[in-house]
C-alpha cells in the first residue's frame, strides 16, 4: 500500500517541475527522464535544462551512445543474484562496455525506451527541453547540433525567470 502525504495543496494546475540535467551518463539520464515523465503524467508543467555533460543527452552526435561506467560506483552490482562487482575490476578494459550493455538490457526488459525515444515521449507529452547557453558555448555547439525539439538555448538567468516558483531537482 502506498501512502501519499496530503500537504493541503489542492490546486495543482499551476505547478512547475524543473530538472537540471548535468550528467550524460546512462545511469544519470534515466532518473531525470523517469521523473519528468511522471510529472507530465500528473499534469504538471515540466522543464528539463541540460547543462555541462547533460548535453550528451540532447547532442545528435552523442545521444545514442550514452554509457554507464562502473568506475567509482561502489554500489555497482551485477544482475546475477545481486553479486557486487569488485572495484578492482571496474577500470579493466571492456568493463564500461559490459556495464552499459547490461544496463541497457535491463532497461529494455522493463519496457523503458532508450534515452532519445524517452525524450521524444516527454516532448510529445508537453515537456520542454532547454539547453544552457554557457555549456553550448563551451562545447562549441549550436542549435543545429542538438535535437530538433529543443525549445532553445538560453542563459541561466532567463531559465531562472521562466521557472519562477518551480520545484527544482538537480541531477
Amino acid at each position: 500500500m502506498t501512502i501519499i502525504p496530503d500537504f493541503g495543496d489542492d490546486d495543482e494546475s499551476d505547478r512547475k517541475f524543473v530538472l537540471i540535467c548535468s550528467k550524460g551518463n546512462l545511469d544519470m539520464a534515466y532518473p531525470a527522464l523517469v521523473l519528468a515523465n511522471a510529472a507530465l503524467g500528473e499534469g504538471i508543467e515540466t522543464h528539463l535544462f541540460f547543462t555541462f555533460w547533460g548535453f550528451d543527452m540532447i547532442t545528435k552526435s552523442r545521444m545514442h551512445d550514452l554509457q554507464f561506467s562502473p568506475v567509482g560506483n561502489t554500489a555497482m552490482h551485477l544482475p546475477i543474484k545481486d553479486k557486487k562487482l569488485p572495484q578492482s575490476l571496474a577500470p579493466l578494459p571492456g568493463m564500461t562496455a559490459l556495464a552499459t550493455k547490461m544496463m541497457k538490457q535491463q532497461i529494455e526488459d522493463l519496457g523503458i525506451p532508450e534515452v532519445p525515444d524517452f525524450l521524444d515521449q516527454i516532448v510529445a507529452s508537453g515537456g520542454h527541453l532547454w539547453a544552457c547557453r554557457m555549456s553550448a558555448d563551451m562545447n562549441n555547439l549550436t542549435e543545429s547540433d542538438l535535437r530538433d525539439d529543443i525549445d532553445g538555448i538560453i542563459n541561466a538567468t532567463d531559465f531562472i525567470e521562466m521557472t519562477d516558483g518551480a520545484q527544482l531537482l538537480f541531477i
